[in-house]
């Protein structure tokens, strides 16, 4: 019994050191101090003309990014959130202000899309994955800001596509794994019997650690007298050494593909690295005509928070390559010149007065079924209580890129409702509270993990707490509208709700739910930074 007993508490330790054994926040934030925004909001410009990377915090894998004269635009993978694939537009590159989501259907979990545009319109093209289905659509629309088209089925299940057109006038999607087919000149439909392998990819040590080989990613641009193909190898979690960026090129579309000398162009090379498992790369020009690379990484001590976007300057060599300027994307680098500043963000806080679902809120798995549970009225949101539990009641949530943060919401809950306040990665992973009429019901590890009656003499009204700081999880109820606040006897720590324990690819985000029957009103939503 000893002996099991202290391989247990082994294995428990290995696990520890698996997901949470990583630089301590106080460690990392000591080093570097970001700009503060909307709420005390982390931002990336530091007002004196320097940017400190991410330009956007918290969950913003695999962007894709397109200049549209002295517009920039750029979405990410949106995974099991709907509405999604947000869409950002910036003018200087670092600070971006969200547009509204192009996808509204249903299609699956949403993996590294393709922004791009040709004759003047714009598509989106989306690998998206089902249980027993899984595919490539696109997405279209004339205007930027919508309204984007029903998806398109390509009927392709290879994911990561990158648009391309060649000198020969035809469009092509190249694919995950070296492969590339060719589309119909409208772009929503792939020609029959065209897929075909065309790029074997570029080979890292073997000694190096990585998750797998894994060739993903591939964007192509055009300069001067060639292709560029920016690939992800290495894998996009697992060993933070892992991903990283290549690059090949070739005088035709149809290659042969010359692989870069400067490969692996980025990559994180230790732990100690603040930022992990760099890559997934675009490039685009700056508004200063300098060139500028864009790609996302995880962040040492807060992977959770999901990939973030990062910019890195690069230059062009004599020879027609392109390599880092060598900057060190742990510190202040200068904004590019000549583009005007959009106000960066916006506000996590709501009153309910407005819809802002797809700008902040998005259910998790749900479709259209989900939008008709939403009600506004007298600045609260109504919402229709479904299931029995986070697990599958489609929690409503948004992504958040500080370190620490606290929020608040007033709820009223029908007699067979259960509201509840959680931080949620998926239906298998969070924590949080929910009340009934009965009880309070904390919520751990992706299960309920304990109840405790509710105190006599209160109606259904409620206002609840949660702050995570710096991964330590505590919560709050009040029945007086915050006056007195009463805390839960059970806090958490929540460093390792990550992609390398649960999968998912995505990040730890504030939600709210109602689950039962009826319905729950929430109001005075409020959300704060923590220094």
């Amino acid at each position: 019994m000893k002996l099991h007993l202290f391989l247990l508490f082994a294995l428990v330790i290995w696990i520890h050191c698996l997901t949470g054994c990583q630089r301590t926040p106080t460690d990392i934030e000591e080093t570097r101090q970001w700009g503060t925004g909307i709420e005390n909001q982390r931002i990336a410009d530091l007002g004196d003309g320097t940017y400190l990377n991410p330009i956007l915090s918290g969950d913003h894998p695999d962007p894709t990014i397109i200049k549209d004269g002295s517009d920039y635009f750029m979405t990410f993978s949106s995974f099991e959130a709907y509405p999604g694939l947000q869409i950002y537009h910036s003018r200087d590159l670092v600070n971006w202000q969200p547009i509204g989501p192009a996808l509204e259907s249903y299609i699956g979990s949403v993996w590294a899309p393709e922004l791009t545009m040709h004759n003047e319109r714009y598509y989106l093209y989306i690998p998206a994955r089902m249980d027993d289905y899984r595919s490539n659509y696109v997405i279209y629309a004339d205007d930027i800001r919508g309204p984007w088209s029903e998806p398109v089925d390509l009927e392709n299940p290879r994911i990561d596509p990158g648009h391309a057109v060649g000198e020969d006038g035809k469009r092509y999607l190249f694919l995950s794994a070296g492969y590339r087919v060719e589309l119909s000149d409208d772009g929503l439909s792939i020609i029959e019997g065209t897929e075909e392998h065309v790029y074997d990819g570029w080979q890292y040590p073997e000694e190096w650690d990585v998750e797998c080989y894994c060739q993903e990613g591939p964007k192509i641009m055009r300069k001067e007298d060639y292709f560029y193909m920016i690939t992800a190898v290495g894998g996009t979690a697992g060993p933070p050494t892992g991903h990283m960026v290549i690059a090949a090129r070739s005088e035709s579309i149809h290659g042969p593909w010359e692989n870069s000398p400067y490969n692996p162009i980025v990559r994180t090379e230790s732990v100690d690295e603040h930022w992990w498992s760099k890559g997934h790369a675009t490039l685009v020009e700056g508004p200063d005509e300098e060139w500028y690379m864009v790609y996302h990484a995880y962040e040492n001590g807060f992977y959770n928070l999901g990939r973030q976007t990062i910019l890195e300057p690069i230059e062009w060599t004599d020879d027609g390559w392109f390599r880092t300027k060598g900057y060190n994307v742990d510190k202040p680098i200068p904004i590019p010149e000549g583009g005007e500043a959009v106000p960066h963000g916006f506000a996590r806080s709501d009153d309910f007065s407005e819809n802002k679902l797809g700008i902040q809120w998005r259910f998790f798995a749900g479709g259209d079924e989900e939008y008709q549970r939403i009600l506004y009225e007298d600045n609260a949101l109504l919402l229709e209580a479904t299931g029995s539990s986070p697990q599958d009641s489609s929690p409503l949530s948004f992504i958040t890129g500080d370190h620490g943060y606290q929020f608040e919401v007033d709820v009223n809950f029908d007699d067979t409702a259960e509201a509840g306040v959680l931080v949620f990665y998926n239906e298998r992973l969070y924590a949080g509270l929910g009340v009934n009429s009965d009880d309070f019901v904390m919520h751990n590890f992706g299960w309920q993990h304990g109840s405790q009656a509710r105190p006599g003499g209160h109606d259904n009204n409620v206002r609840l707490r949660v702050t995570n700081n710096r991964h330590i999880v505590a919560l709050h109820y009040s029945f007086d509208e915050g006056v007195t606040w009463h805390k839960y006897d059970r806090q958490m720590e929540v460093s390792g709700f990550h992609h390398n324990v649960a999968h998912g690819f995505t990040s730890l985000k504030p939600a709210i739910y109602a689950a039962g029957e009826g319905s729950v009103r929430f109001k005075n939503f409020t959300y704060r930074a923590i220094p």
